[in-house]
């Protein structure tokens, strides 16, 4: 009888395993503790090299299409590497939602960091129907698909406190 030992990926794993490194936000989502926050801060550096070159909302959303689209292959291939569904670590689908969001957000400090919290609370929280499609839609797809609803919920709740402020 051969038994698989459970896999526990570490940085070394990642090396190996490129979509992986991907997938692992290029090892944030190693992190022991909160693997989601740590893994949605790869995202800042991106959406600043955007909004330094000045890219438009266009080519913005572009950048976040393709994020999107091959997220859902990077993180389904990550689960497939690792045999584990929905792996806390992977958090591609974090780095994806954060861009898109930072992209629609006033390029201030004060902006980007209200953008990280309301985020992150909602990606924690999953709010219906973020919990909705959670539990029902499984894989890279699935993996993308209820960080991108807490990213357009992120950016109403953000366009609301630009309003009343």
């Amino acid at each position: 009888m051969i038994i698989l030992a459970e896999i526990k990926p570490n940085f070394k794993w990642l090396l190996v395993r490129p979509v992986c490194m991907l997938g692992f936000g290029f090892g944030s989502g190693l992190a022991p503790k909160a693997p989601g926050t740590f893994g949605t801060l790869p995202a800042i550096p991106i959406a600043f090299l955007l909004a330094v070159v000045g890219v438009s909302v266009w080519m913005w959303l572009a950048v976040s299409l393709v994020l999107f689209i091959g997220g859902v292959f990077i993180c389904s291939e990550t689960e497939r590497q690792l045999g584990i569904q929905d792996y806390g670590g992977i958090v591609w689908d974090e780095i994806a939602a954060m861009v898109l969001i930072l992209g629609f957000v006033p390029f201030t400090w004060g902006w980007w960091l209200a953008a990280f919290a309301v985020f992150r609370i909602l990606d924690a929280v999953k709010p219906w129907p973020i919990k909705w499609f959670d539990a029902r839609i499984h894989g890279g797809l699935g993996i993308m698909l209820d960080d991108l609803i807490a990213a357009l919920f992120s950016l109403v709740v953000l366009r609301l406190l630009a309003i009343w402020l």
